[in-house]
């Protein structure tokens, strides 16, 4: 009780600094999109909480995400693509070309 007491009494005297909030994410998703292109972006998530973004603050909020981006005009294939898309696609990647790094071992 007195722990939360003094909390509160720190936090009055020095204010936290507003979080950020689901819009600002999609700001900095749609620089980094606008700046690199959709294929190179992805989005990602505290799985167990505490994220700091209020409306995100979890994976269980990230709804809130994808409704901001479809109220931004992201299509279905673009918000596949952020939420997971891209880095498989790119993994896909890594693993061919670390098959064909191991052929040509096997065959040195």
């Amino acid at each position: 009780m007195k722990y939360q007491e003094r909390l509160s009494d720190i936090n009055t005297k020095y204010p936290p600094a507003p979080r950020a909030n689901v819009k600002d994410l999609a700001d900095h998703i749609d620089y980094a999109v606008k700046l690199i292109g959709i294929d190179h972006v992805g989005i990602s998530s505290d799985f167990d909480g505490g994220g700091g973004i209020d409306g995100y603050n979890s994976a269980a909020e990230a709804l809130n995400v994808t409704i901001e981006l479809v109220r931004r005009g992201y299509t279905e294939a673009q918000i596949t693509k952020l939420w997971g898309g891209n880095l498989l696609r790119v993994m896909r990647e890594v693993e061919q070309v670390a098959r064909r790094v191991q052929e040509q071992k096997t065959k040195s």
